[in-house]
């Protein structure tokens, strides 16, 4: 059985993009959240059906994004989506982004859990939930990169923001790309200037809230010549909410090329 993959064009208007013309990091997760959405609605088991009739929902728990190159402004890519495979909790979705040539832009692993919307606790996948993606059934979903974290406190950088009432989803949590927007928000803008992410590994451990105050953190480490790679950590009251290391390339366009 092979699982059922959805595509969809997409424009990339100006509001989605950066400074340099091209989609930002947190645009980039909500297009390809929302190719899965309409996946969801596709099949008819979108997240507000399964809220109203199990009272859980879909929450990923990592990323590991690929990047070969960032869309600019105006463009227009296909976004392809498909749930891949699944055990007893765990999900396993890949998303794709490509230009008009065909060429892969993007490509996202993520993995999933359906959440009790009252207890916030995991759930067994209900199999009546996951049949219309067709997904393998497998022992153990592949492993995403565990970010790493941050070891010494001399080289660190940090920023704290309130969570907004704009920050929370219909889930009543944050959105999750609030979190690589506070993480990118740590770095200088000469640096965010001037390079580019082309790998982000980035986990979510525990959920934040209206009104909490957090922390992000981030330590540089240009120490190896071919790469400079960047250290984040989210926490609020010293819990660890999320965690990413991000390997960076220098932009090779500025501004509006």
């Amino acid at each position: 059985m092979t699982a059922h993959s959805f595509s969809e064009l997409h424009t990339i208007p100006f509001y989605e993009c950066n400074v340099n013309n091209r989609i930002s990091i947190p645009m980039l997760i909500n297009i390809l959240i929302l190719a899965s959405e309409h996946q969801n609605e596709k099949l008819g088991v979108d997240q507000l059906y399964l809220i109203d009739k199990y009272g859980i929902g879909w929450v990923v728990t990592s990323y590991s994004i690929h990047i070969s190159q960032l869309p600019k402004k105006d463009s227009v890519v296909k976004m392809t989506t498909r749930g891949t495979s699944y055990n007893r909790y765990f999900a396993f979705r890949e998303f794709w982004l490509h230009d008009q040539d065909g060429n892969e832009l993007v490509k996202v692993e993520s993995i999933w859990v359906l959440m009790n919307e009252k207890t916030r606790k995991i759930t067994p996948i209900k199999d009546d939930v996951i049949k219309p993606y067709q997904s393998e059934n497998v022992r153990r979903v592949p492993r995403l990169p565990r970010p790493k974290r941050i070891e010494s406190t001399d080289k660190v950088t940090a920023k704290e923001y309130q969570v907004r009432w704009s920050d929370i989803d219909f889930n009543g949590h944050v959105n999750n790309s609030r979190y690589p927007e506070w993480m990118l928000d740590s770095l200088p803008m000469s640096f965010l200037n001037n390079h580019e992410p082309a790998n982000i590994d980035i986990r979510f451990e525990n959920e934040v809230k209206y009104g909490n105050r957090v922390t992000s953190s981030v330590v540089v480490d240009s120490s190896n010549n071919d790469k400079i790679e960047t250290v984040h950590e989210i926490k609020s009251n010293d819990v660890l909410s999320a965690s990413a290391t991000i390997v960076w390339k220098e932009n090779q366009v500025k501004g509006n090329d």
